[in-house]
């Protein structure tokens, strides 16, 4: 059962190269992977000079098993799990899509969004494509495919040269070749790894580590990574220098906390921004808490600079899945109760600071700080460890209007009271990037969706079903 006060991201990718259980090992980096993408999950292989896809809605293990994944086989391989913030929620638009021109295969999954898909697909279809999803995925592989005939190398180089936004691609060619892509920007997580002598490309260093594949490096923004039985080839295409632009909300929220990339770890990242928190909004109280698992890592690193002690006052039942039954209008907070439960004798009457990752919607949180006040809570003091969303996302993150968000609608003091808290505290912008361990943070992340200073710029008429019409 998801959490609808959680943003959610785009999606994890995985490819691997020339390996005899290829479709084994891409089932485990996606499992690695799972909590970047619930809605659909698909891993395509090349073998025997085809490749064969399979995909579904639902998550990695409901989707594949020993027999499937036997029957995939080896070869080279590319994995995809999805959250759709670009196209509906269906299994039309589920990746790694694949398509066969003029006797060839060719298959795509795409971490990211385009910002300028719905222009790029007007124009192809007035030159005759015929577009199967309404995702930007789709359009990646519309335009590869009219520029072949100056070779894949050339064709690659020249469709990249026509995206704008945020992309992280793993490409799977006729040829059984694996290429990796990132965004000039370098919005989005993929990284190389090398697994027994065979390359892995993945969104996140978990998945590497699963697979038990040592890290090599990240890909560089603007970089195309080639892998084939010549093994490593690194193109960077003539374009115009771009400053890096890595999502910080992967620290914050998206990224597992075993995860390393930019040379930081996730884990760190996130106590480090808890103490900073704590320097700047001291509170006395009882115990610092989380609501799991949001929040965890930062409200250890609020204990350990305050000094208050670390609790687990709610604990999560692992077991609540997504088809859980919905409740009636009768036991409308029954939805969030049945995943967090307080301990009532830890809590009742105590001043506890909460702390949380972000507030998107603000829904969750509120039925929550209820019931923790008709357990006889004190005080609820509720820190934030990230600046207020206040501008939408459109690189990749579901909010992707301004109205979804409600720190854009009301200020601190109106959420407090919203919430029901005795105080609220978000990290300032400041903060945030000084305590993040970057030399220069400020020229390194892209932090629009907390001050609006967008990279990439866009047109109005970009939306999550834009490419619906």
């Amino acid at each position: 059962m998801s959490d609808s006060d959680k943003p959610r991201e785009a999606c994890g990718v995985f490819g691997i190269y020339s390996h005899p259980e290829a479709a084994a090992l891409t089932y485990f980096g996606l499992y690695a992977l799972q909590h970047r993408g619930q809605e659909s999950a698909g891993i395509a292989v090349f073998r025997d000079g085809e490749i064969i896809t399979h995909k579904a809605m639902g998550l990695v293990p409901e989707i594949f098993d020993d027999r499937l994944l036997a029957e995939l086989g080896g070869g080279s391989a590319i994995g995809h799990v999805r959250y759709s913030t670009t196209g509906s929620s269906k299994l039309v638009n589920a990746q790694p899509f694949a398509v066969r021109h003029r006797g060839k295969s060719y298959a795509v999954a795409h971490n990211g969004n385009l910002v300028n898909a719905h222009e790029l697909k007007s124009e192809l279809e007035a030159s005759g494509s015929i577009f199967q999803t309404t995702m930007d995925t789709e359009v990646f592989l519309h335009l590869l495919v009219k520029s072949l005939k100056g070779g894949l190398e050339q064709a690659v180089v020249k469709t990249v040269q026509q995206l704008k936004g945020a992309f992280s691609f793993v490409v799977l060619t006729s040829r059984g070749e694996i290429i990796g892509i990132k965004d000039p920007n370098g919005f989005r997580l993929l990284c190389l790894g090398q697994a027994n002598g065979n390359y892995v490309l993945a969104s996140e260093t978990c998945a590497l580590d699963l697979v038990n594949a040592e890290f090599i490096r990240e890909l560089d923004p603007g970089e195309i990574l080639i892998i084939s039985e010549n093994g490593l080839k690194s193109i960077r295409p003539d374009v115009p220098p771009r400053p890096q632009s890595l999502c910080i909300f992967e620290y914050i929220y998206f990224a597992r906390p075993d995860s390393t990339t930019g040379g930081l770890n996730v884990y760190e990242m996130r106590k480090a921004h808890g103490r900073q928190l704590a320097r700047e909004a001291p509170v006395d109280a009882d115990l610092v808490m989380p609501f799991p698992d949001s929040g965890m890592y930062a409200a250890i690193g609020y204990s350990e600079a305050s000094g208050i002690p670390f609790e687990m006052g709610m604990i999560r039942n692992h077991y609540v899945g997504r088809t859980f039954i919905q409740p009636t209008q009768s036991m409308r907070d029954f939805a969030t109760r049945v995943k967090l439960n307080p301990i009532k004798e830890l809590l009742k009457g105590k001043d506890i600071i909460i702390i949380e990752d972000s507030i998107i919607r603000g829904t969750t949180a509120k039925t929550r700080v209820k019931a923790l006040r008709e357990l006889g809570v004190r005080n609820v003091h509720m820190r934030i460890s990230c600046p207020p969303h206040r501008f939408p996302c459109h690189y990749g993150i579901d909010f992707s209007t301004k109205g979804e968000l409600i720190a854009a609608r009301l200020s601190v003091d109106e959420l407090r009271e919203f919430l029901g808290l005795d105080t609220l505290h978000y990290l300032s912008i400041d903060g945030m990037l000084d305590s993040s361990g970057v030399e220069d943070p400020r020229r390194y992340f892209c932090k629009a969706c907390f001050d609006g200073d967008y990279p990439v710029q866009f047109d109005e008429g970009l939306s999550k079903d834009c490419m619906d019409c």
